[in-house]
């Protein structure tokens, strides 16, 4: 094993430890899209047509919208590994930059796929009833990681780019805020005309279609491509970035 991997994986196990440590951050961003779906589905699922149960319709969004709130913790433990002494500690022991933004971007994974089952637990409880087939899951499953795991190494960049916690914070309310003017919530054609162009090609829109296409056993296309091509063009230009940034900022 090399040593990247080696340090790799111990940098892992310490943005676990660290997320240990912030529990209520982490019980934060587990408990808000859960409470989100309650009120969507309880109190505006009534209203809203979809043409199916909307706690059906509305899972694969709070899906997502977990993700965001969950990679956006990795901006702010980046941007406080940065404002603190530790980054020169680790690199006096010859630990890279790629090892420790890496084991950021793990330990967010592991928070977002915990927070995942999370939701379809209660998901699950208030009605929610997947059709999907072995292949389906996987699918769905492999998308979600590849679509955390992309968002994760942006959150990296942002908190590279921004100068302290408080700001990397805020700075990923863009990514929270991309699921609502989707598909996540309501059908597009509901939307005010000017919007449909952004909310139809945005990156969110195809990974939502894409999870509720498999977990129900849709026809889903291209759409799970395109998604994935998405994940694919946010994840080069996050690494490449974090790798700029995190070389300026320790030079």
């Amino acid at each position: 094993m090399s040593d990247a991997l080696i340090a790799t994986g111990t940098m892992t196990g310490r943005g676990i430890r660290l997320s240990r440590r912030d529990i209520d951050a982490v019980i934060t961003s587990m408990m808000l899209p859960i409470m989100l779906m309650l009120i969507f589905v309880y109190f505006f699922g009534g209203a809203i047509d979809t043409g199916t149960r909307y706690v059906t319709y509305v899972v694969p969004g709070v899906l997502i919208l977990c993700s965001g709130f969950g990679a956006a913790s990795t901006a702010v433990s980046v941007s406080e590994d940065m404002k603190g002494g530790i980054i020169d500690r680790f690199r006096t022991l010859d630990v890279g930059g790629t090892p420790i933004l890496a084991g950021h971007v793990d330990a967010s994974v592991a928070r977002n796929l915990l927070a995942t089952c999370l939701v379809f637990g209660v998901a699950f409880l208030i009605g929610f009833r997947p059709s999907a087939t072995a292949f389906g899951w996987l699918a769905a499953i492999g998308l979600l990681i590849a679509f955390i795991t992309a968002i994760s190494w942006l959150s990296a960049a942002v908190g590279l780019l921004t100068k302290s916690p408080e700001a990397a914070g805020g700075a990923t309310f863009f990514m929270m805020f991309l699921p609502y003017p989707s598909s996540a919530f309501v059908p597009i054609d509901t939307m005010p005309g000017w919007l449909h162009g952004f909310a139809e090609h945005q990156p969110v829109t195809p990974v939502i279609e894409s999870l509720r296409g498999l977990l129900l056993d849709q026809p889903v296309g291209s759409t799970p491509w395109i998604a994935l091509a998405w994940c694919a063009g946010i994840l080069a230009i996050a690494v490449a970035a974090s790798g700029a940034l995190f070389s300026r900022r320790t030079a």
